[in-house]
């Protein structure tokens, strides 16, 4: 399977996703999903510069990524795929595209509206209605910042609810 990672990390490319994930599972390729990010050259250029050259960056659509993923899983490059949201990680898996996959919730910060799940994981009430769309449709959804960090349940997400952790 050619996308090691799937991951929603309103951050998108940093460091925890460079060192370590990439640390720990030597991808070849990141693919942002993102429809602004997408429109936005510039910006784009941005968050190449944080990558190291073995690395390529890629930028696409919700639309576009939901045709390619059966591609981007038979390529043989290492791939992660990114999101911002929860709610862009949902639109990409509608339908079940992402049945059977782990989704890395790794980094939703502080913002109104937010309620703190973990020191890494804030969530409103309507991402925890995209969490919940995710399992429904069979992805496996987890939150976990780090490779060697506690793995925390879509499920305790959900059902503890704030101040989970």
């Amino acid at each position: 399977m050619a996308i090691l990672l799937f991951r929603v990390d309103e951050r998108l490319i940093h460091g925890q996703v460079v060192v370590g994930w990439g640390n720990e599972l030597y991808p070849e390729r990141i693919i942002v999903v993102d429809d602004e990010l997408a429109a936005s050259k510039w910006e784009q250029d941005l968050y190449a510069l944080g990558l190291p050259d073995n690395i390529r960056a890629e930028f696409q659509t919700v639309a576009s990524a939901a045709t390619h993923l059966a591609e981007w899983e038979a390529d043989a490059r290492r791939s992660f795929v990114l999101t911002r949201s929860i709610e862009t990680m949902r639109r990409l898996g509608d339908g079940g595209r992402l049945r059977g996959r782990e989704i890395n919730i790794g980094g939703l910060h502080y913002a109104p509206g937010r309620d703190a799940v973990l020191p890494y994981v804030y969530l409103s009430d309507a991402e925890r209605d995209a969490l919940a769309g995710l399992v429904e449709d069979g992805a496996e959804p987890s939150a976990r910042d780090v490779p060697n960090a506690r793995r925390v349940s879509a499920d305790r997400l959900l059902r503890d609810g704030p101040e989970a952790a």
